[in-house]
């Protein structure tokens, strides 16, 4: 099922060169935002991953802000479950200076299939985003690389240490890719290439992907190119990558921007821990303390003697008791830690209660409303 975007979009035609700057006119943009989010499991029980807060803010906005930034202005999100929280949240795009469209499965139709069924509000360029990737990678350049080879299809690849958990990606001449191979043992790695998650698509390119089951772009669309020689390369950059997937690399991902690893146009929700904390609203009590890196949720209370921070990010209108301690730690809205508790190096959504002189540890993941007793004791 697909929704028309918000407003009239230009006329739909392959993106070209004008006056020796990249035209973005006719380039739509594609987020694979439909999957389940089971490995960021407990947080995505009641919110979908696209949406789970980054500095207290959605994460799609992170990628709107992407492509806004590179001219890219049409956008669809591919999505499946929860679409009613992601579309309360996201609305129409406006407020993220975007035209934000939604194409719905009834049946999750896999990676390549989520963007087949969306072709109708698509024009003759797509981008198309892994909706569980934070990056600051510039699109415009991927863009022009791919233009000037006239290439039918270009993914981004980025290098990693040890790629043996991802998709090795070889290339030939000019970054024309040669092979996949994935999830290799250490006898195979030949490069330290992988898929990030962002591709660059022709249009008339989706017409090879089957209608009305699951297709998967990775493993399906991706070497029926390479085996009818289609034109597809492979542009590699050195930016700012990571899934955010798994609650650790979300954890991390949510440092990264606190410490400005990440180029972004996104402002926080909240307060930095810069001496503005009055200004969001946010009550202190004689002795609390916040370190940097930190981040202040509106409406936040914090209480006699605690201490927040380095490295902490509090949701709005969360409490913090007295003498309680908060360091490297993630909280969604609403939650509440009592007297003396010590949360370290955790993640906790939304409403849920530490109690008094209770320790969360690092690793800890505790689901929305969850409740933990007084002086117990959690451990990862």
């Amino acid at each position: 099922m697909q929704e028309s975007l918000p407003h009239p979009r230009r006329h739909p035609g392959d993106a070209h060169r004008r006056g020796g700057a990249l035209d973005t006119a006719s380039v739509t943009a594609v987020i694979l935002a439909g999957g389940q989010g089971t490995r960021l499991r407990p947080l995505t029980y009641h919110r979908p991953k696209s949406i789970v807060p980054l500095l207290n803010v959605p994460f799609l906005a992170y990628q709107l802000a992407l492509l806004r930034q590179h001219g890219i202005r049409d956008v669809v999100l591919s999505c499946s479950y929860m679409v009613d929280e992601v579309r309360e949240t996201m609305g129409d795009g406006d407020r993220y200076g975007v035209r934000l469209g939604y194409a719905v499965e009834v049946e999750p139709l896999g990676t390549a299939g989520g963007v087949r069924n969306a072709v109708d509000l698509l024009g003759g360029r797509v981008v198309v985003l892994n909706g569980d990737v934070l990056t600051d990678a510039d699109l415009g350049a991927m863009l022009r690389f791919h233009a000037d080879r006239r290439a039918a299809a270009t993914i981004y690849l980025t290098r990693v240490p040890d790629p043996t958990a991802y998709g090795l990606v070889e290339l030939g001449a000019e970054g024309r890719i040669l092979r996949f191979i994935e999830k290799p043992d250490p006898a195979q790695i030949t490069t330290d290439t992988i898929n990030a998650g962002a591709y660059i698509l022709e249009r008339r390119l989706l017409d090879r992907i089957p209608g009305g089951r699951m297709v998967s772009i990775e493993r399906e669309f991706f070497p029926g190119l390479l085996a009818d020689r289609i034109a597809f390369f492979g542009w590699v950059a050195d930016h700012y990558w990571l899934d955010i997937g798994s609650p650790a690399k979300y954890r991390q991902g949510q440092l990264d921007l606190l410490a400005r690893r990440v180029a972004t146009t996104v402002s926080p929700a909240g307060a930095l821990a810069d001496g503005r904390l009055s200004a969001e609203g946010i009550s202190m009590a004689p002795g609390a303390s916040v370190a940097r890196p930190s981040l202040i949720g509106a409406g936040s209370r914090l209480g006699a003697g605690c201490r927040v921070g380095p490295s902490a990010v509090l949701g709005p209108g969360c409490a913090v008791g007295a003498g309680a301690a908060v360091t490297g730690a993630i909280l969604w809205d609403r939650v509440s830690v009592g007297d003396r508790a010590v949360l370290q190096d955790c993640i906790v959504a939304s409403g849920a209660r530490i109690g008094a002189g209770a320790q969360v540890g690092a690793g800890v993941v505790l689901e929305a409303g969850a409740v933990v007793a007084d002086h117990a004791r959690l451990a990862g």
